[in-house]
């Protein structure tokens, strides 16, 4: 349990430490990021696409690009865990 909560704080802090490179960082045509960081790729889940993947102005976390059978459409990139890959805090993002 020690680990896994270590863990998710140190990919918090590499996350952080990201988010200048990442503003700075080349997109596509299309506004995706051309190369995400390692610490994002690193946390990702394994189940999404993230060949199509940019950052929420709003939220200030990853979302990926998801294709269903209806629509396409925008979900937030999230660990194994669940949890959502973010470049600042939830609370920063609020406030």
């Amino acid at each position: 349990m020690r680990k896994s909560a270590l863990a998710w704080v140190g990919g918090a802090l590499l996350l952080a430490a990201c988010e200048t490179t990442t503003t700075g960082s080349t997109t596509t045509p299309e506004g995706y990021i051309a190369e995400l960081p390692e610490a994002v790729l690193e946390l990702a889940a394994p189940y999404q696409d993230l060949s199509a993947v940019r950052i929420d102005p709003a939220s200030g976390c990853y979302v990926y690009r998801h294709v269903g059978v209806v629509e396409t459409t925008f979900l937030p990139l999230r660990t194994r865990e669940g949890r959502p890959i973010c470049t600042r805090t939830p609370d920063a993002a609020t406030g």
